[in-house]
């Protein structure tokens, strides 16, 4: 099991601040995938994604343990 944290617009978008997913050895993509179609999120792409603390590109897997947070992108003046 994967724990997915949700920050700022994101989590409106997902109904609460963080889920858990019943995954193993998940690769970014996949987990965006997995995301969108089950859970409605979208353009991920444009999201930060961390495992652990640590930002990951689409090719790092998520392992079970995992903590994986998105962070959307930050604007301000």
């Amino acid at each position: 099991m994967i724990t997915i944290l949700f920050f700022a617009h994101l989590q409106d978008l997902a109904g609460t601040d963080r889920i858990t997913l019943k995954v193993n050895d998940i690769k970014v993509t996949a987990l965006k995938k997995l995301l969108a179609n089950e859970h409605g999120i979208n353009n991920l792409d444009e999201i930060m994604f961390a495992i652990n603390e640590e930002y990951a590109v689409d090719d790092d897997v998520v392992k079970a343990g995992d903590t994986v947070a998105l962070i959307p992108p930050v604007s301000g003046g």
